[in-house]
């Protein structure tokens, strides 16, 4: 008696057709998530200057806010709080967490009693543009301002931002090409207070 072979498995070549079928449909997925996972910003205006600068275009993260919690130096992109939804989101560098008191004496910056060290700021805020203030915030409100305090429409106009109106965190400078950057390297978050 001969010992027989199971016959061998035949692979079965597919069509060019349904391979590009294949790989369009798997590209438009790809697509739709990272749609959904971020957005691109279009920077309009002086108020981020040295850091951004105007017809810069930066990729937005919102998955950077899905679970953990803003945190202080990070660039954030939010809903206008003057008319959310019909003006264009802001863009600015978040300093003040919730239940912090964030106050603005003489120019500088305390955070909780503490002088808050900012090292992206280039000139001195005028006295017109930074009058001595302070300010208190709820459990889930951030204060927001340009690094350009003296061009730059912020919470110190209209107050803290609440969680709900944060977009998103801007994490990458994609416009123009020459200026290509992760945003990360522009926080400076590990000693805040000078």
């Amino acid at each position: 008696m001969a010992f027989e072979y199971p016959p061998r498995p035949r692979l079965h070549r597919r069509s060019l057709l349904y391979d590009l079928a294949e790989s369009l449909v798997l590209m438009l997925m790809i697509y739709a998530l990272v749609d959904m996972a971020s957005v691109r910003f279009y920077v309009d205006g002086p108020s981020m200057e040295p850091t951004l600068f105007t017809d810069q275009r930066v990729i937005v993260s919102r998955v950077h806010y899905f679970l953990p919690e803003p945190r202080r130096g990070q660039i954030a992109v939010f809903q206008s709080p003057d008319r959310p939804g019909i003006d264009p989101p802001l863009i600015k560098r978040i300093i003040g967490l919730p239940g912090e008191t964030v106050t603005l004496s003489s120019g500088q910056f305390l955070i909780d009693g503490q002088a808050l060290t900012e090292p992206y700021v280039t000139s001195d805020c005028l006295p017109n543009r930074c009058p001595d203030k302070e300010w208190v915030l709820s459990g889930t409100e951030y204060f927001l301002v340009g690094d350009n305090r003296n061009r730059s429409r912020d919470s110190r106009s209209f107050g803290p931002i609440d969680r709900s109106m944060l977009v998103g965190e801007a994490v990458f400078r994609y416009w123009p090409p020459n200026d290509l950057a992760f945003l990360s390297s522009f926080r400076f978050p590990a000693e805040p207070f000078g």
